[in-house]
């Protein structure tokens, strides 16, 4: 078998990769521009920090690594500000947003690189319709064991992170019922998912590792579209299930988010092997409702998401006063329990337009840090659920439709 060499990193450390979006600034279609912003950016000291994605409507920032989210903001600030300037100045506009409301897959370009080359070889259509856009998460640790550790420790706890993050309500021209409808194009790898729930230490990734290559599956780490995975490179675990937001301060609220969880879970003991049960229910639940959603415990218990959601914020009071992001996880809990996510606010804003361009035209406007929108002077109301095996049925459209009450406009992030 062979050894799988852990860089260590010191630990809950943070870093940072945002896919985003390139937009042609008159149609609001997607843009394959990024060959042209990368090589107007090539001189630039954050060059290397940007970089091409599967499609060429596409590009990744990377930030470098930081103990705070606060200074991870700074400098996530500052590639925002790089990029939207690269970007106009080769005609095209940037913005968040876990997927493009009215792209068609079958227009997207790949880039020309090896890598995306064979995905586009290996998958075929599905690398196109893999124009989507997501924030990674990195977090730091000591050790190959604590990797895994970390791993199974925060998989209870992906459901939160979709419904928190979730921004990809409109997909190829139709509301899809979905707070998080990327997740879709993600789950048609054969290697998605979580992590086996046999792999319980260092040496027993290794040997899952190995088997996947002697059997032909996997050829490199990259091949595991895992919900959360370790980076042996890195020295971090990785978690991948998360929109990219619609500014860059709910991307760096999100990570402040994940660092104080990281801090908490791994001073608890491990949760019961009843974790893996509800897991794929679980993550459906999050996408297709957000904070909405139903949500089974490890220990078996039923309850409201948006119910644990809370009292795990609550449990991270503690841990982000030492960490000094309380600020940060108070405006992140505000905002999501009194406005909503972002897919709520992208549905809104379309119900005022009625217009998918306008409404990504929203979308550049507040990346790039325009005038922010008033507060409603209200809390939103709460939308009827779906339940198994309950009657009656409601109309399933109807969940996808704001209240009259709720298209007055508001504040994003």
């Amino acid at each position: 078998m062979d050894q799988i060499a852990f860089a260590p990193s010191e630990a809950f450390t943070l870093g940072v990769e945002l896919e985003l979006q390139l937009v042609h600034p008159v149609s609001f279609d997607l843009a394959g521009s990024a060959d042209e912003l990368l090589a107007h950016l090539a001189d630039h000291h954050m060059a290397d920090r940007v970089k091409p994605e599967i499609t060429r409507a596409m590009i990744e920032i990377n930030s470098s690594v930081h103990e705070h989210p606060v200074g991870l903001q700074a400098e996530m600030r500052e590639m925002r500000d790089v990029v939207c300037a690269a970007a106009e100045s080769v005609g095209v506009a940037v913005c968040g947003g876990g997927t493009h409301p009215f792209m068609r897959w079958q227009e997207c370009a790949i880039s020309d690189t090896r890598r995306f080359q064979y995905l586009a070889e290996m998958y075929g259509y599905l690398a196109r319709q893999f124009t989507v856009f997501g924030q990674h998460i990195h977090v730091g640790v000591a050790s190959g064991d604590d990797a895994i550790t970390l791993t199974r420790r925060l998989s209870p706890y992906v459901p939160h992170l979709i419904a928190l993050s979730a921004s990809s309500p409109y997909c190829e021209g139709v509301d899809t019922l979905f707070a998080c409808s990327r997740l879709n194009a993600v789950n048609s790898f054969p290697l998605s998912g979580h992590m086996p729930e046999t792999i319980r230490d260092w040496y027993g990734f290794e040997a899952h590792v190995s088997q996947l290559y002697s059997f032909g599956v996997a050829e490199s780490l990259k091949d595991l579209y895992w919900d959360i995975r370790p980076k042996p490179d890195f020295g971090t675990v990785e978690l991948r299930v998360c929109d990219t937001p619609l500014t860059v301060e709910r991307a760096c609220q999100m990570t402040a988010f994940v660092q104080a969880l990281a801090v908490k879970v791994m001073r608890e003991d491990a949760p019961p092997d009843g974790l893996w049960l509800p897991y794929r229910n679980n993550v459906f639940q999050a996408s297709r409702f957000g904070t909405q959603a139903h949500y089974v415990t490890p220990t078996g218990d039923r309850l409201r998401l948006a119910d644990h959601l809370r009292a795990t914020f609550d449990q991270l009071v503690p841990v982000a006063s030492e960490l000094g992001t309380t600020d940060m996880l108070s405006s992140l809990q505000q905002d999501i329990f009194k406005q909503g996510n972002d897919a709520r606010w992208l549905r809104n804003q379309f119900q005022k337009a009625r217009s998918l361009p306008s409404l990504v035209q929203s979308m550049t406007d507040v990346f790039k840090g325009g005038p922010s929108l008033p507060v409603p002077s209200h809390r939103l109301p709460e939308r009827r659920r779906i339940r198994a095996h309950s009657e009656p049925m409601v109309d399933v459209q109807a969940l996808a439709v704001p209240e009259p009450s709720a298209l007055i406009p508001e504040q994003l992030h």
